[in-house]
């Protein structure tokens, strides 16, 4: 291989090796969040998105004991209830379509999606990265698990101006 040959192949690979390292860096967000509903954060004005579930939309009610329970509320208190235990991290590279950043985010060493999944606040979305939360809380009947409930997405698509 010639000198020339050589630097180019050298300058593509350090070229690829920055363009990789660009594409996973993660905006990283810390400090006091305010719950906005069960699976949205505010943190000094930048809304913040928990990545990986769904929770029930804040009008949105549920079923226990054959009587409604508005499981919105409740699971916007259970995200309030974390996020006032202390600093929240938030680590996430996208945006949704409503400009919320798309994180991972944590309170000391809490996961807030794997505890709103657990707790039965909020279903894995699309069944991924919380599907074993999601199976242990409907198993104990945790949250909605303990009646019956309309999928946050289903809610959404009946009820566009409420949520």
């Amino acid at each position: 291989m010639r000198a020339p040959d050589l630097v180019i192949a050298i300058l593509v690979i350090v070229g690829c090796a920055l363009v990789a390292a660009f594409l996973q860096q993660r905006e990283v967000r810390e400090g006091m969040a305010v719950a906005v509903d069960g699976d949205t954060l505010d943190m000094g004005g930048t809304r913040i998105r928990l990545a990986g579930i769904d929770a029930p939309e804040l009008r949105q009610e549920c079923t226990r004991e054959r009587r409604p329970w508005p499981c919105g509320l409740a699971a916007r208190s259970a995200l309030a209830r974390l996020a006032e235990q202390g600093q929240v991290r938030c680590a996430g590279r996208q945006t949704d379509p409503y400009g919320r950043l798309v994180a991972q985010c944590s309170v000391g060493d809490i996961d807030l999606s794997d505890f709103m999944v657990r707790e039965g606040f909020a279903l894995a979305y699309r069944g991924r990265d919380y599907a074993g939360a999601e199976a242990e809380a409907q198993a104990s009947r945790r949250g909605i698990w303990a009646g019956t409930f309309q999928k946050p997405a289903d809610f959404r698509a009946d009820h566009p101006v409420l949520h």
